[in-house]
Formats: structure tokens, sequence, C-alpha cells
């Protein structure tokens, strides 16, 4: 009983010591330095008290709470269901409605990208949105989705140097409008597709161009690997040398390797929701 007290006691005397010091320090205006140094030191105690509530408590909380209304977990599980669709050559793709998310896979020989040939590990991803924020369904949408691998088919038929349209294969799916941000989010957390523009490597794939005089911005690594636009030859220079792509790609395979089966891609996405 006198443990009991004395421990009351001590968290009375926080309690008024706490109120003496906020007290202190709000007699007038404060400063914008010491307002956010006395709110992240206020936030930590916080912290402590919530650590301390949670050792006497006899049940204990879990790590996580899983939210399924989170943009985030819907973007996690709309992105599993555009990888689970068959893979369809890109240039065998007809046109249909809607918009969504979609990924691009590379089976060729090119040398720089035989880590991920034929592996689960997409060379692009991307989203289509709708052609309206209010659309409702896939006709209201318009064909965004075939419209922008439409533009990707042409653009990697123009390379006639370094690749063959007929490497290439495609998954897609149309997505209920609003949602193709999140899944396209996920997928390149999951992914880092080598040539889209966050990794920071290959990115160009979906420059637009129609004279290189009318450009001030330079050749993408994209158009140095795969020359064959024609509005990115000519006067642009280099962004990023051929030797730095390569050496750019090496320590990017090394540090993340492509995933080799779905079985194994499945392994990833179960790890990121285990909690615990």
């Amino acid at each position: 009983m006198s443990s009991r007290r004395s421990l009351e006691d001590e968290i009375d005397g926080l309690r008024a010591r706490l109120g003496d010091i906020v007290g202190s320090n709000a007699t007038g205006p404060l400063s914008p330095i010491v307002r956010s140094k006395l709110d992240q030191q206020l936030r930590e105690l916080i912290r402590e008290v919530e650590k301390a509530l949670g050792r006497i408590d006899p049940i204990s909380s879990p790590s996580s709470v899983f939210d399924p209304s989170n943009p985030k977990i819907i973007g996690r599980f709309t992105a599993l269901a555009m990888v689970a669709q068959k893979k369809v050559g890109l240039a065998e793709i007809s046109r249909f409605y809607g918009s969504g998310v979609y990924a691009i896979y590379y089976s060729g020989d090119f040398k720089l990208y035989s880590p991920l040939s034929g592996k689960e590990t997409p060379i692009y991803v991307g989203q289509a949105a709708p052609k309206t924020r209010d659309a409702k369904t896939a006709r209201d949408q318009g064909p965004q989705l075939t419209a922008r691998l439409g533009e990707h088919r042409k653009n990697i038929a123009k390379a006639i140097s370094t690749l063959r349209l007929e490497d290439f294969e495609a998954r897609f799916l149309v997505v209920q409008s609003g949602w193709e941000t999140a899944a396209e989010d996920y997928l390149i957390h999951l992914f880092k597709p080598i040539w889209n523009n966050e990794t920071n490597i290959l990115f160009g794939l979906g420059k637009h161009g129609d004279n290189a005089k009318t450009r001030a911005n330079k050749r993408s690594p994209w158009d140095t690997v795969h020359p064959g636009r024609t509005w990115a030859e000519a006067s642009l220079v280099d962004s990023k040398s051929l030797e730095e792509i390569e050496r750019n790609l090496t320590t990017h395979f090394s540090k993340h390797h492509p995933i080799e089966s779905q079985a194994a891609l499945l392994e990833v996405f179960f790890s990121e929701l285990r909690q615990g």
C-alpha cells in the first residue's frame, strides 16, 4: 500500500512539475524556436508515458493495426492483383476501355538487361489515369491503358538497333478511378524498375518531343542506350554517359536482385504484411 502511495505521489509531483514548466513558458507569446522545441519535448514525454502504460498493462498491444481503408494498403493489394494477371505480348495488345496500372517485362538478350531478362521484375511500371476524374465505368475512363501501352510500344519499336519488340510483354489491370496512383507507387517501391524516373538510371521512355532544336533539356539515358527517336538525336547532348549508366545498372542489380518467380514475389509481398 505504501509503495503504491509513493508511486502515486511521484506521479502527482511530475504532473505538478509539468504544469509549472508549461506555465512558466506560456506567460507571454513564445518564439517559433522555443515553441517548436517545447512541442518536441512534450511529444517525447508523451511517448515515454505511453511506453510506461504498456509496461504496466498485463495485456500486450499489437505492433500495428491493419487498416484496410489505408490508401497504401489498397495500393498494395491492387498491385498484387495486377501481377496476378497473365503476361501478354506488348505487340499483341488490342484496344480496350479502361484506365489503371501496368508493368512491362523484358525477356531478350540485350547484355545490360541480362539480370532481369525473363524474371518477375518488370523493366518499367506505370499508370494511365482516367479521362475524367468522375469516370465511373471503364468506358467513361476511356481506352487509356491501351493508349499508354501503345506509346511505349511505338517508342520501343524505334530502337531497332538495340531492342526487339517481340522481347517485351505486359501485365495490366483496369482499376477503379482514383486508385491507380497508389498501386503504381507500390509497384515502384516493390520492383524499383530501371526504366522508371524514380530509379534515376535509365529514365526517358515516356518523354515526348518533335524537334531537338525546340528542346532545351538533355538526351535521356534511355535514348542514349536506345537510339532511334529522331527528336532525341541531332544536337541534344547526353544527360549521362553510357559508361555512367552501365555503372549505375551494375550497382542497382547488386543491391536489388530481380525477383525470379511468382513464388518469390509472393514471399516478398507476405513479408511486408507480417506484423511483429
